[in-house]
């Protein structure tokens, strides 16, 4: 196959009106909608389904049994036109599903650039994933679920609607989240989750300096082990730390919080 050219199976089944751009590949018994976009250089493996008003974006990967663009699920849903727009270089591995967004909700389903979601993971209606994730086996995202850039989600962990996880964040495996999660965190366990203080390893693996570690450590102490209430840890945190990219992103997030932020400290 030349890069110029698209590569259908004969088993597969691609609507004529689906727009493919050059390098594409698509393979046994996969199932492409008319509604659905796809750039460059995607690979579909076999029995794919990719429906609905979707745009994928290039350099994209889907394993076997993938589903992308199905219906929300949501009760509430009357075949309404809605999308999923999906970005470059990510991987979506085997049963991996994203559905498409509701109009209640905004009528999209949004995911970035280079991510990696392995199997069995699942992306809610109307959610909006970053750039530079990775979703362990299962993790599942109920509907309005917004993660932020760099965010690993463990295993087996569950986000309830309307919560966000912030950039840089740990989740752990088996972690059910109700509340938003702060940036550069880590949290884990199920009823309560626990705060397991700065994702340390996590920053370091990312390239983030000593010194800039070093500032978000004395941010959590403030806000996590200081027994001040949540306006009062963000008034110390502004006159104490000097103001920066990653300050300002913990305020403003929590500032903007809707469901409150996880400060449950770990025993």
């Amino acid at each position: 196959m030349r890069g110029n050219e698209v590569f259908i199976h004969s088993t597969a089944t691609v609507h004529p009106k689906a727009r493919l751009d050059p390098g594409i590949w698509i393979g046994p018994y996969s199932l492409i909608g008319e509604k659905v976009s796809i750039h460059k250089d995607t690979r579909i493996d076999a029995h794919v389904c990719i429906d609905g008003l979707t745009e994928i974006g290039e350099s994209c990967r889907f394993s076997a049994f993938s589903s992308i663009g199905t219906a929300p699920q949501d009760i509430d849903y009357k075949e309404e036109e809605t999308w999923v727009k999906i970005g470059d270089r990510n991987i979506f591995r085997e049963f991996m599903t994203v559905n498409r967004g509701t109009i209640k909700g905004g009528g999209e389903t949004v995911i970035g650039n280079d991510n990696y979601f392995m199997a069995y993971s699942h992306v809610g209606h109307d959610c909006c994933v970053g750039n530079d994730t990775i979703f362990i086996n299962a993790a599942t995202l109920g509907g309005h679920v917004t993660v932020d850039d760099s965010v690993t989600m463990g295993a087996f962990s569950g986000v309830h609607q309307f919560c966000r996880v912030g950039k840089y964040a740990f989740v752990g495996g088996y972690t059910v989240i109700t509340q938003d999660v702060l940036p550069f965190c880590r949290v884990a366990g199920e009823r309560p989750v626990h705060v397991y203080g700065l994702n340390s390893i996590g920053l370091r693996r990312k390239g983030f300096s000593r010194e800039r570690v070093k500032t978000l450590k004395e941010i959590f102490k403030i806000f996590f082990y200081s027994n001040l209430n949540t306006a009062q840890a963000l008034e110390k945190i502004e006159k104490e730390i000097s103001s920066g990219e990653d300050r300002d992103e913990i305020i403003n997030f929590v500032r903007n919080s809707q469901r409150g932020i996880i400060k449950k400290e770990s025993e």
